[in-house]
């Protein structure tokens, strides 16, 4: 088992693709899968990645009942049943996602007071100076300039964007690369991996970077390094 105190850190430290490619030596699941696809805006791509286990609900805005309503209070409550650091994962069932606001600067205020570190919409969000100014983080789709009648649907139930369904506790990684799912049996030995991605791809890099790099000495490098046979498994530690 891994001896770092806290296991999300490689989260925090690494981005996007240097988790992904390390998910994909466990080979827990497609490469194709596990993440949403192209055509997310993050609102402040120069932060840092952000990780958090992942709350949800699922939001409406075109009339005050459309699709029924819940009360935010027992929304909140869910989400502080969420082990921390938590994404609020908000999903727009209108038939335009996005023609009204769930997102913005008391929504955002009040998120953060309940532990979420950002959220993922496939809605819109608005007030984005001052989300910023909270440093609030947001993967969105578009912006809007008015909440009309936004209300909550449901919470606590997995919901479905781009193909991947998202389960309340499900652990997400956010950066401006997009939105990345995380398999948590993997954490254990997370930093192995990334560690062995580096192994792998770094020989390569620094050939090509090194000036005298010819076609015939990449295919090579790229043979030895790159296109490695056989299973990766982690270093058993005790």
């Amino acid at each position: 088992m891994s001896s770092n105190p806290d296991p999300l850190a490689p989260l925090r430290k690494y981005n996007t693709p240097t988790i992904a490619n390390a998910i994909e030596l466990f080979d827990v699941r497609p490469r194709n899968r596990g993440f949403l696809k192209p055509g997310w805006q993050v609102m402040q791509p120069g932060l840092p990645p952000i990780a958090g286990y992942a709350s949800t609900c699922l939001i409406s805005g075109e009339s005050p009942d459309s699709f029924g309503k819940k009360e935010s209070f027992d929304y909140w409550e869910h989400i502080e049943s969420i082990p921390g650091p938590r994404i609020a994962v908000v999903k727009d069932l209108d038939q335009q996602p996005g023609s009204a606001c769930f997102w913005g600067e008391v929504n955002a205020s009040v998120h953060m007071a309940l532990g979420c570190v950002g959220t993922v919409t496939d809605g819109a969000i608005r007030d984005l100076d001052e989300m910023k100014s909270i440093g609030f983080q947001a993967a969105y789709r578009q912006t809007c300039v008015s909440h009309g009648y936004v209300h909550i649907v449901d919470f606590a139930k997995p919901v479905l964007i781009d193909g991947e369904c998202i389960a309340p506790g499900d652990l997400l990684q956010l950066d401006q690369h997009g939105v990345l799912i995380v398999p948590p049996g993997i954490l254990p030995h997370l930093q192995e991996a990334i560690d062995e991605i580096e192994r792998r791809e770094r020989p390569v890099i620094e050939y090509c970077q090194s000036g005298k790099a010819t076609r015939q000495g990449m295919v090579e490098m790229v043979k030895k390094h790159l296109r490695v046979s056989g299973k990766w498994a982690p270093a058993q530690t005790y």
